[in-house]
C-alpha cells in the first residue's frame, strides 16, 4: 500500500472546507485566546479526519463511475494506485479512531461528529441519487460543522449564521453541479446519475434563488438587533461588499470560465478571489475585536 496514495485519496487540499469550525470561535471573541483555540485546532483536525474518511469510502463507492470522468480517473482507487481494501481498512481505521477522539471534547461535539459522518455516509450510498436531496445533504454538512466548533468550546451560534452557511454551501453545491452538467455533456448521467435529473436551466433558477437568499441572510444577520447588541457595533454591515463581490466573483467563473467543479480549487487558484475572501476574514476580525462587546461566556 502507497503511503503516497493514501494521502492523496485522503484529499487535503479538501480540508479548507472544515475552517467553518473557527466561525463560532472568531465570533464568539476568543480567537486569541489558548484554551479556545486549541479546542477548536482539535475540532478542525478530527473533521478532516472524519473527512479523509468519507473520501475514502466515497472513492471505493464510486469507482467505476470516476474511471469515466476526464479527472477522477487520476484517483488512486479509480486508477488501481490504491486497492479497494486498502482504502477500506485505512477509513474504518482512521473514522473509529477520530470518533473516539472526539469525546475528548464532549458529548455534545461527538454528537455532531457522529452525524456528520452518518449523514455522509448516508449520502455515499442513497442520497446523492435523490434529486434536490443530494445538494441539501452536502450543504448541511457545513452546518454540522458550524455546530461542532460552537460546542466545541460551548457558545451559542447565531441562527441567522446558520441559515448563511446552509444558504452558501448550497450556492456552491449547485455550482458544482452545473459545472459537472456542463462540462461532461452526454456522459454526465454516466458519471453521476443524479445528474440526469437536473438541467442548466433548473439549476440556473435554482442557484439565482439561493444566491439572493444568502446575501439577503448575511445582510440581516450584520444589521440584526442582536447582533448589534451582541458586538456593540453596526460597522459588520460593512464587509457586504465583500460578500457580494466574491458571490458575483464566484458566478462570473462558473459561467464564463467554465469553473466550479472543485470550489476549494476555485477559491486557492482564483487571486482576486482568494484576495476579497481574505480582506473580508481581516475585515470580520478588526470589526469584532474593536469592538466594545464582551467575549460571549463559556460553560458547558
Amino acid at each position: 500500500m502507497s503511503l503516497r496514495a493514501v494521502v492523496v485519496s485522503l484529499r487535503p487540499h479538501q480540508w479548507t472546507k472544515n475552517l467553518v469550525v473557527f466561525a463560532a470561535l472568531a465570533l464568539s471573541k476568543h480567537l486569541f485566546e489558548v484554551e479556545p483555540l486549541l479546542k477548536t485546532l482539535m475540532a478542525f483536525a478530527l473533521f478532516c479526519g472524519l473527512s479523509g474518511t468519507v473520501y475514502l469510502i466515497n472513492d471505493v463507492a464510486d469507482m467505476e463511475r470516476d474511471r469515466l470522468h476526464p479527472r477522477k480517473r487520476l484517483r488512486p482507487v479509480a486508477s488501481g494506485a490504491l486497492t479497494t481494501r486498502a482504502a477500506g481498512s485505512v477509513a474504518l481505521i482512521l473514522g473509529l479512531t477520530s470518533l473516539g477522539l472526539t469525546l475528548l471534547l464532549g458529548a455534545p461535539f461527538a454528537l455532531c461528529a457522529a452525524l456528520y459522518l452518518a449523514l455522509n455516509l448516508l449520502y455515499s450510498f442513497r442520497l446523492k441519487e435523490v434529486v434536490i436531496v443530494d445538494v441539501l445533504a452536502v450543504s448541511l454538512g457545513f452546518v454540522l460543522r458550524a455546530v461542532a466548533g460552537a460546542v466545541a468550546i460551548a457558545v451559542q451560534i447565531s441562527e441567522w449564521l446558520l441559515i448563511c452557511t446552509l444558504l452558501f454551501a448550497l450556492f456552491l453545491t449547485l455550482s458544482k453541479r452545473r459545472h459537472e452538467l456542463t462540462s461532461l455533456n452526454a456522459s454526465a448521467s454516466e458519471h453521476r446519475r443524479i445528474l440526469a435529473e437536473y438541467s442548466p436551466y433548473l439549476l440556473d433558477q435554482m442557484i439565482a434563488v439561493v444566491t439572493a437568499s444568502c446575501v439577503t441572510a448575511y445582510a440581516f444577520y450584520t444589521t440584526a438587533p442582536d447582533t448589534r447588541e451582541k458586538f456593540q457595533t453596526d460597522r459588520l454591515a460593512w464587509t457586504i461588499p465583500f460578500v457580494l463581490y466574491g458571490i458575483f466573483r464566484y458566478l462570473y467563473l462558473v459561467h464564463q470560465k467554465d469553473q466550479g467543479g472543485s470550489p476549494t480549487d476555485v477559491l486557492l487558484t482564483d487571486r482576486p478571489l482568494l484576495a476579497v475572501v481574505a480582506l473580508w476574514a481581516i475585515a470580520i476580525v478588526l470589526i469584532v475585536y474593536t469592538a466594545g462587546g464582551a467575549p460571549m461566556p463559556i460553560g458547558r
